[in-house]
Order: C-alpha cells, then sequence, then structure tokens
C-alpha cells in the first residue's frame, strides 16, 4: 500500500484519488475550496459521475480515503503527490491558464519536509514540468528531495471510473527514470501498457490525443454537410468508413460537435502553443471553426422551417455537453439557447442531471420536468444530448402535444422514416 496525495477535487482529481483508494492505497485529497471539502466528507460529490459515489463513500468508510483543506495534513507521510487541478482556457488567445498549477507547486514546495515524487496530473502546456520543478525548489525550506513526472489523465466524463480502472495506457514523463518507475509501480496491478519518455512528449501526448479526437468530430461533421448537400446519409456513411480498420468507428458520430473541459481548451490552446513556436496550426484551426459552425446550421435550420424565430417557442432536450454527466462546460445546448434567445424564441430545456448546472449559465431559460413538458406547446424539438430515456420517449405523444411537429434531431438518435410516419417535420445532421 503506498500513501498518495492528491491536489484538486475536481473531475479528474476526485476520480483518480478514489480509484487508487479502490486499488488498495491511501489517499489524502487536497482542496482548498472548505465547503467542496466539506461536502465530500459528508459523503457527496460535488459533481455528477457514474459510480463514483459509490466508490467515495466505501474508500471513506474503511479509512482508505480522505479529504481536507490542509497541505500539511495531505502531504504527511506522502511518497506521491498529484497535482490535478484546473487548466482552463485564459480569455483571447486560448492559451492555458496555470495559475491553480502555480499556486498549487508552491504550496507544495512550502510543505515538503520528506522526499516524494510528484506528478502532474492536469493537462498542462509543454514545459510545464520544468515550470512544476523551478517552483518547487525556490519554495522548498529544506533539502527534501524530489522529482516531477508528467503523468496525463485519458479519462472521459460519464465513464471516468472505468477508464481510470481499466487504462488504454499509462503514460510517464521524466528526466529522472527511477523517478518514473515508482510512479508506474502505482498502476501495476491495472496490466496495461506503460509507456516512459521525457517530460515534453508525455505532455504532448496529450494535446495530440485530444486534438487527433476533435479532428476525427469535426471531420464526420464537414461530411455531413456534404451528405446533406448531395443526398447521402452521414450515419451509413460512418458505418462504412469505420469497418476499415485502418480508420475504426470511433469518434465518427456527426452532430453538434464536440464540448466537455477537454476537447475545446485543448485545442486552443496546442494552437496557441503551435503559434508561439512558429508553426502554422491550419488543421486545429479548421477543427475549431467546423465545431462552432456546427451549433449555428442547427439553429439556423429550425430558423428556416418556422420562417423565422421571433415569438416562436423551442424546446430543448438535454443540456450536458454528454450523456451521463452534469458537466456544462462548452455544451452545445450554451450556444444553441443563447442564439435562439438573441433572436426572439422562448426557450425550454430538460435536463436528467445538469438543470441546476444549467441554471448558473442560462438565466431566460424555462426548466421543465421531464422530455414531455419541454415538448408541449412548442414550435419545434432539438435534442441537443442523446441521453438514453431520450430513446424510449413516445414520439407519437410528443408529436401531440407540439404546436407545429418540427423535430431537429442533433444526435441523430431517430430513425428519419419513423419519425416522418409519425407525422414529423424530421432533419438530422447530415441525413435527408
Amino acid at each position: 500500500m503506498h500513501s498518495i496525495c492528491v491536489v484538486g477535487t475536481g473531475y479528474v482529481g476526485l476520480v483518480t484519488g478514489t480509484c487508487f483508494a479502490e486499488l488498495g492505497n491511501h489517499v489524502a485529497c487536497v482542496d482548498i475550496d472548505e465547503s467542496k471539502v466539506k461536502m465530500l466528507r459528508s459523503g457527496k460529490l460535488p459533481i455528477y459521475e457514474p459510480g463514483l459515489l459509490e466508490l467515495v463513500q466505501r474508500n471513506s468508510a474503511m479509512g482508505r480515503l480522505c479529504f481536507t483543506t490542509s497541505y500539511a495534513e495531505g502531504m504527511r507521510d506522502a511518497e506521491f503527490v498529484f497535482i490535478a487541478v484546473n487548466t482552463p482556457a485564459s480569455e483571447g488567445d486560448g492559451h492555458a491558464d496555470l495559475r491553480y498549477v502555480e499556486a498549487a507547486a508552491k504550496s507544495i514546495g512550502r510543505h515538503l519536509d520528506h522526499d516524494l515524487v510528484i506528478i502532474n496530473k492536469s493537462t498542462v502546456p509543454i514545459g510545464t514540468g520544468d515550470l512544476v520543478t523551478r517552483i518547487v525548489q525556490e519554495e522548498r525550506k529544506g533539502d527534501a528531495q524530489f522529482a516531477v513526472v508528467s503523468n496525463p489523465e485519458f479519462l472521459r466524463e460519464g465513464s471516468a471510473v472505468v477508464d481510470c480502472l481499466n487504462p488504454d495506457r499509462v503514460v510517464l514523463g521524466a528526466t529522472d527514470r527511477r523517478a518514473a518507475e515508482k510512479v508506474a509501480s502505482l498502476y501495476l496491478s491495472l496490466r496495461c501498457p506503460i509507456i516512459m519518455t521525457d517530460l515534453a512528449t508525455a505532455e504532448m501526448i496529450k494535446y495530440a490525443s485530444n486534438a487527433m479526437l476533435a479532428a476525427r468530430i469535426s471531420f464526420i461533421n464537414e461530411m455531413a454537410e456534404i451528405c446533406e448537400a448531395l443526398g447521402a446519409d452521414v450515419k451509413q456513411v460512418a458505418l462504412g468508413m469505420g469497418y476499415d480498420k485502418r480508420i475504426g468507428s470511433s469518434f465518427l458520430e456527426a452532430g453538434l460537435g464536440y464540448g466537455g473541459s477537454c476537447f475545446p481548451k485543448d485545442v486552443k490552446a496546442l494552437m496557441h502553443m503551435a503559434d508561439s513556436a512558429g508553426c502554422h496550426p491550419q488543421l486545429l484551426q479548421s477543427v475549431s471553426d467546423i465545431n462552432a459552425d456546427q451549433r449555428k446550421r442547427a439553429v439556423a435550420k429550425v430558423q428556416h422551417l418556422l420562417g423565422g424565430l421571433r415569438g416562436k417557442v423551442v424546446g430543448l432536450l438535454g443540456l450536458a455537453f454528454k450523456p451521463n454527466t452534469d458537466d456544462m462546460r462548452e455544451a452545445a445546448s450554451v450556444d444553441i439557447a443563447s442564439m435562439l434567445l438573441a433572436q426572439g424564441a422562448t426557450v425550454k430545456a430538460y435536463d436528467p442531471v445538469a438543470e441546476s448546472v444549467a441554471r448558473g449559465l442560462l438565466h431566460d431559460v424555462e426548466y421543465c420536468h421531464d422530455a414531455y413538458a419541454a415538448a408541449a406547446e412548442s414550435d419545434a424539438l432539438m435534442v441537443i444530448t442523446d441521453w438514453n430515456e431520450f430513446k424510449q420517449l413516445d414520439m407519437q405523444r410528443i408529436r401531440g402535444s407540439m404546436r407545429t411537429p418540427i423535430l431537429l434531431d442533433g444526435r441523430n438518435m431517430y430513425d428519419p422514416a419513423h419519425m416522418r410516419e409519425l407525422g414529423f417535420t424530421y432533419r438530422g445532421m447530415g441525413r435527408n
């Protein structure tokens, strides 16, 4: 059993700390937010993530997982300290804001009183490992030794616990090989490939991975626009492409584009790093532009079908950026609702878990208790998030409750022919 300190209790920190506790380690999670720590100590979560609550409660009860606002308490006897704080995109050029990483490094340095390994788990620009090393060296008071290892996360919100306990690979970057091998020992029981590189390469692997996935999404969304123009069905196109082993089927679902806490900011941050290095990231710029255009295209379709949006009522099914999470960061719903409201529409919405988060972002939306209420008396209905429960809706009831049966299926959940048989004016993304 190892003693681990995790700084930050957001998605990455909380899932990482809890899963290491589940593997039998003693884990102390540190967060400067007293209200969040109080909530976690009471067995409640500040986020929604399937399966996480049960693990937090079980490992807390067994004494393997604890939460504190004190670095001194959290780092006591720790062999490893993970930095898992937020690195949001800055206003303007989109470069990663490292203020929280820097603050964590300073606090770690000030409380460093024994040898340990510091691990960057946050998504950070190339060179951050060296930055953390420099900050800790400047802040430490004694002669305790440390090494910094880059260990980027590859968790998907909505399946983060499964991903953490069943990783495709573990990436470790370090200048000190022995430190990297120590961190590797934490993952041996997971029996996955472990890749050891230098710091810069490990940091770049994270950005390159997310940029590639974002590029696939934007690619299939551009194909969707072409499919519509030429009379093809993008779902069948993607199916046919996916059987090719060189391509595969993952991230080839046309829709409203990517969102969340990773893809948007990581693409922007990588573009900024490329620009700063004198490169010309034209593909990344196109990926970002196509993503923004998908939301505009969806609103334009509804506007065209209604002959204008002023005075119309539009219902939204789903608000979170993807199913099985309450995360609203860079969610398509925020852009779409804002565009609808700006053009004079009334917006009704329903989401199974994200309503409380959405209320802090969208103040002029009427929130409904279920999908049927969102559809009732609406002039158009837009599917924004592909929650499983929307697949089981009584669409005949939905059709009967609407003022005009216009259905914009932003996630291509429904069969177009069947929806038209039910009387809907149906539009998908890349389908005719």
